[in-house]
């Protein structure tokens, strides 16, 4: 079983960065009639934030960083490491987190890596942050985590579109001893992995002509292979099965009494199938703050994005048992606990 306990870390800080770009969901020329109050009302998804065509996730992430280390007044020389999770990079190779590490001024020293995770990267990149931290020959660490998931979408694709935002963050943790630290439970099916997927353009299945060719697989869905493919029905299943499952085996594993919990931080995934996880908990509905109506799905981003623009004020005040749960691509899922106090969360930047 996949569970982790990590000492002698703490965290220090959180810092998010979108787009200066809204776009509507019920203006989208792609819903006919009622679709999009229909749309808005299941998924809880009004508008959200999109990058225009030069800026990246790095892009997103580098301004999440910048306001952080000033916020918290770090020397950006002692930072050791910095850890990059996205699955929109800027290139195949080189990895984008060396490039991150020159655009920050960071020490050359730093131990710099990137992992490929979307829904479920915030959980997964805090866990190996944190191990790295923890034996305390490192000192202080960045996370950075984001998508501009619309980049691979198909903008005459509903099941996609309208669902995605863009965004990217920043977590400052470092080595505390002492600190009681993290506890984790995280896992994976790859048998699912054409849930959620793009086709081509990786080395299974290179680029092509044909991978260019549009195609139209219902009325209100067009796209080339190129583009993301989402299984809505199985991805539904699959949300609302493991985003309890992950929350129950943590809480059981590590004697937490959910009902100490202050705030559970889901992905945000869409409000339907985060209001049925949330019941299936039992999960007071001031205890799971959303995001969803003014950014969308921001993938590995939602977690702390969601932090930052919905509980900020709070948690920069007082102190604070929080829960994370992330599912989604890969297909993989996980959670998270652990306590802060009156950590640094950054105003919301837009660029």
């Amino acid at each position: 079983m996949a569970f982790l306990e990590i000492k002698n870390v703490k965290l220090s800080g959180i810092a998010a960065c979108v787009p200066r770009i809204v776009e509507e969901n019920n203006t989208l020329g792609l819903f006919k009639g009622d679709e999009a109050a229909n749309f808005i009302r299941s998924t809880g998804i009004e508008r959200r934030r999109v990058a225009d065509k030069f800026t990246t996730t790095a892009d997103l992430c580098y301004h999440a960083a910048e306001k952080l280390i000033a916020d918290l007044n770090w020397e950006k020389e002692k930072i050791d490491i910095l850890v990059f999770v996205t699955q929109t990079p800027d290139y195949i190779l080189p990895a984008t987190s060396c490039i991150l590490q020159n655009r920050l001024g960071l020490n050359e020293e730093v131990l710099a890596l990137d992992i490929s995770l979307g829904c479920s990267g915030w959980i997964y990149g805090l866990q190996v942050i944190t191990s790295l931290l923890s034996h305390g020959q490192l000192k202080k660490g960045l996370l950075l985590v984001g998508d501009t998931t619309l980049k691979p979408c198909s903008p005459e694709d509903k099941s996609t579109w309208p669902l995605f935002g863009e965004a990217g963050t920043a977590t400052a943790l470092e080595h505390k001893e002492g600190s009681e630290g993290f506890k984790y439970h995280v896992a994976t099916d790859g048998s699912g992995f054409e849930t959620i997927i793009i086709p081509d353009g990786g080395y299974r299945s290179p680029v092509t002509p044909a991978s260019f060719e549009i195609q139209e697989i219902e009325p209100g869905i067009k796209r080339n292979k190129l583009h993301t493919v989402l299984d809505g029905m199985n991805v539904f299943s699959f949300g609302i099965s493991k985003g309890p499952e992950t929350v129950n085996k943590l809480t059981n594993h590590f004697d937490i009494d959910i009902e100490q919990v202050d705030y559970v931080i889901f992905h945000q995934a869409n409000l339907f199938m985060n209001e049925k996880i949330r019941k299936k908990l039992k999960l007071a509905a001031e205890k799971v703050p959303y995001s969803l109506k003014n950014f969308g799905n921001t993938s590995s981003a939602t977690i702390p994005l969601t932090i930052c623009s919905e509980i900020g004020n709070s948690i920069s005040t007082g102190n604070h048992k929080i829960i994370g749960c992330g599912f989604g691509v890969g297909l993989s899922w996980g959670s998270v606990y652990f306590e802060t106090n009156r950590i640094v969360c950054s105003d919301l930047v837009e660029i």
